[in-house]
């Protein structure tokens, strides 16, 4: 996983070139409906990875989606979630913007090593 801080007002599709960069070869990009777009798409296909990204409902030919695969885009859903219990996280409480994605940071690595914690 990777997190990438951007200005509030700017769309998420403008970050997705600079997060896919350095990135080896995926099998798979999963993403919702907000991010189809050609642009994106080619660039998956650039990179040797595959899209599964729902066609927006606008559009008339419905590109398939592998819905096993698709249900897992709720891990990162789930992970975003779990970041927000995290006060300084929630709250935005940093003003320069290194400093909030070492919040981030360090809060993600909390998540991770929790799923390492013995509970016995």
């Amino acid at each position: 996983m990777r997190l990438l801080i951007t200005a509030g007002q700017a769309s998420d599709k403008t970050a997705v070139p600079d997060l896919l960069v350095g990135l080896p070869a995926a099998g798979a990009l999963v993403a919702d409906r907000g991010y189809d777009s050609r642009a994106i798409l080619d660039l998956v296909a650039k990179t040797g990875g595959q899209a599964h990204i729902p066609t927006q409902s606008r559009v008339r030919v419905q590109r398939s989606v592998e819905p096993a695969l698709y249900r897992r885009r709720n891990l990162v859903e789930r992970f975003f979630c779990k970041l927000k219990h995290f006060r300084r996280v929630a709250t935005r409480f940093d003003k320069l913007a290194r400093n909030f994605l070492a919040a981030l940071l360090i809060a993600s690595t909390r998540l991770w090593l929790r799923a390492y914690e013995s509970t016995t």
